[in-house]
């Protein structure tokens, strides 16, 4: 990082950036560097102290680690002085080096991805295959680097020579990180087995509850994949970046992702699907893909939510012995339902916020064979004034444009997706069925069905849970019910600082790898944060949820600032160690560095003492 001087509208300002690479928009394959603003210190101006070149004198003081300006101290911490070496202040330090900052952060991931049994499995595959290059270095290369700086895979591979001691021979061939990702796919099931055992063997993995939930990751491209056909016309294979329902909004091809999470919040387990897969299509070949061969010993309950629990998984989780937890829309419920929803007899009113009650009923489905089957379930229907405010505040213009109709009708030109909110409230003969616009906005006041209306809002903070077991608690089940927010997390950790899209590689064993290695480091990143929560736990009163302590991207932004400087004679000196948030990983980890040079001996010492569970 460096602090520039640059003009805007002619006037002086100061920030602070650092040289970022990353692959060309336009091609991929080319790797550009840009400047990356860490922060905006504001105009020249307001520190100059008059005196003689002060912008010299204030990047001096930040190499020195005394900046002139408070705001940049964070970015610096203060000098570390090995004095025992001769050199009496961080100038030396830099004077004496012979090379850039490199990450040391493998210090720690390295036990981690150990830990998970990945370089034991990734050994095993290379001894019993013809592969001859390092396929451990180059998925730890592909996993730290999803971590560290996200990147494509060749520029992640070019990264090689910014660690302390390179993942990969250095002249090893740059192309084989397309061979590893084949061999990722490959063996992705036996990727996935084996870090759950070594989960369960390392903490104890609690699997009473399973939440799934499915995402998708956008593509930069203008067509979609053709279906591969056979010579009849048929379809062989669909293609796998498809056109769907973005949840980024974004109409560009897609893949849909499906996560199962264990109870602590730790992925188990994923899969791909076409980006036109709806989300309920997943969830049978995913549980029976995935969970059903990971040997769990003991009964769990599924947790999704609505659209996503159809018949078909009802069916066969009940059939395994499991069990389920969904959410069903009232709106989209029977009329007896909401009905029973609204009748307040038998709700139990914990205070005015929040009230509740529960039946048991009998629904038929259809399983996977289409067969049609009887099952019970208990319905939990509860009123939650935060739901309330929030079911208002969403519809708010909604609902003032229908009084604003109701005091005016002949006032309005009502759009196309106006009328598109309006249709489900009025009679089926003033809309056009092609287009979806009204014929004549001066009949929408008479037309408006105003019990259709009453109904809408009186639905609004109401929620209704489906459940197997009919013997739970109606509070559990809704308890249970809301750690499905913890899967969310995990998506936007996935599209947050690990920038799992937009994704660069073309073929469907290469996507799917490139998921899996997703998944590879947002565990390790989990793991990272347990280890910090079990040292800094919640204290009584603390509202946090298990997912805060330290954000994923606090974490890997104090692990890219984990650098250390190469010496003379073997040595290197830690930078940036004075580092708050890295400082507190550190301590999660009991490590305490003195300041002072280590030699290679004492780091890997030093990674020796990393203890993951």
């Amino acid at each position: 990082m460096f602090i520039e001087c640059y003009k805007n509208n002619g006037i002086p300002y100061l920030r602070l950036v650092r040289s970022v690479r990353r692959p060309s928009k336009s091609d991929p394959q080319k790797i550009t560097s840009y400047k990356h603003t860490e922060l905006s210190i504001g105009p020249l101006s307001r520190f100059d102290d008059g005196k003689p070149d002060y912008v010299k004198r204030l990047k001096d003081s930040f190499k020195q680690g005394k900046p002139l300006i408070d705001s940049l101290k964070p970015f610096c911490g203060e000098p570390i002085v090995p004095e025992e070496h001769g050199l009496s202040d961080a100038e030396d330090v830099f004077s004496t080096s012979y090379a850039h900052p490199r990450y040391c952060s493998q210090i720690l991931l390295d036990p981690v991805f150990k830990d998970l049994g990945l370089a034991e499995l990734m050994a095993s595959i290379k001894y019993h295959s013809k592969i001859r290059y390092d396929l451990t270095g180059y998925l730890r290369l592909l996993v730290y680097g999803r971590i560290l700086d996200p990147a494509s895979k060749l520029a992640t591979v070019r990264e090689n020579h910014d660690y302390y001691t390179p993942i990969v021979p250095e002249d090893s061939y740059l192309y084989h990180v397309y061979d590893t990702l084949d061999v990722v796919y490959e063996n992705r099931l036996k990727i996935m087995q084996r870090m759950n055992s070594a989960i369960r063997k390392g903490m104890g993995r609690d699997t009473s509850l399973l939440f799934y939930d499915v995402t998708n990751f956008y593509f930069e491209i203008g067509d979609p994949d053709p279906d591969e056909e056979d010579g009849n016309g048929e379809t062989v294979e669909k293609g796998i970046r498809k056109k769907g329902v973005s949840k980024e909004h974004r109409n560009q091809p897609i893949v849909q992702m499906a996560m199962f999470l264990d109870h602590s919040g730790i992925p188990i387990a994923i899969n791909m699907f076409p980006g036109n897969t709806l989300d309920h299509q997943t969830a049978v070949p995913t549980y029976e893909e995935t969970i059903s061969k990971m040997g769990f010993d003991s009964k769990f309950i599924f947790i999704a939510d609505k659209g996503i629990c159809t018949g078909p998984i009802m069916c066969s989780l009940l059939d395994d012995g499991n069990g389920y937890i969904i959410s069903k829309s009232l709106k989209k419920s029977t009329k007896e339902d909401r009905e029973w929803a609204m009748d307040q007899d038998g709700y139990t009113i914990v205070d005015e916020n929040f009230k509740y009650k529960s039946r048991v009923i009998t629904v038929s489905v259809k399983d996977s064979d289409g067969k049609s089957r009887k099952i019970r379930q208990k319905s939990v229907v509860y009123w939650s004034r935060h739901f309330y405010n929030r079911d208002v505040a969403e519809h708010k213009s909604f609902l003032e444009f229908i009084e604003k109709l109701k005091e005016s009708p002949e006032s309005f030109r009502v759009t196309k997706d106006q009328a598109g909110s309006l249709k489900k409230f009025m009679s089926k003969e003033i809309v056009n069925k092609e287009t979806g616009e009204i014929y004549d906005s001066r009949k929408l006041l008479r037309m408006v069905d105003e019990k259709k209306l009453e109904e809408f809002t009186e639905l609004m903070g109401y929620y209704q849970i489906r459940t197997s077991e009919v013997d739970m608690d109606d509070r559990e089940v809704i308890d249970k019910y809301h750690g499905l927010s913890r899967i969310e997390n995990q998506f936007e950790e996935l599209k947050g600082p690990l920038e799992t899209r937009p994704i660069y590689v073309k073929t469907k064993e290469h996507i799917h790898a490139h998921l899996l290695i997703c998944m590879i480091a947002l565990v390790m990143l989990r793991l990272i944060q347990r280890k910090y929560m079990l040292k800094n736990p919640k204290k009584p009163g603390d509202s946090r949820e298990w997912t805060y302590g330290m954000s994923g991207h606090r974490i890997q932004k104090a692990l890219q600032k984990w650098k250390v400087i190469p010496m003379k004679a073997g040595s290197y000196w830690f930078a940036d160690i004075d580092d708050p948030d890295l400082a507190k990983l550190l301590d999660a980890y009991d490590l305490e560095l003195a300041k002072k040079l280590y030699t290679e001996g004492e780091l890997r010492r030093l990674k020796k003492q990393i203890k993951t569970f």
